[in-house]
């Protein structure tokens, strides 16, 4: 997980994505390829998403059902 420090700017963090991820699943449950794919452009890294995921599902704001759908908790 990248926090934002002196080697990293917020805009290039893990949590400059986390608005972005909570938007896609604000609505309706998506897949996790799906998930992936929406923010893709907006990664540097597949690893990058992987932070996000981890990062939210701690804070106990997004899990995913039994479909493997991510979905908010929020």
């Amino acid at each position: 997980m990248q926090l934002p420090n002196k080697l990293y700017s917020y805009k290039n963090s893990t949590l400059a994505m986390i608005p972005t991820v909570l938007k896609e699943v604000q609505d309706n449950p998506i897949a996790v390829k799906d998930l992936y794919l929406r923010i893709k452009p907006s990664l540097s890294d597949a690893t990058d998403f992987l932070s996000v995921m981890d990062c939210l599902y701690a804070l106990n704001a997004i899990d995913i059902n039994e479909k493997g759908e991510v979905y908010s908790c929020l």
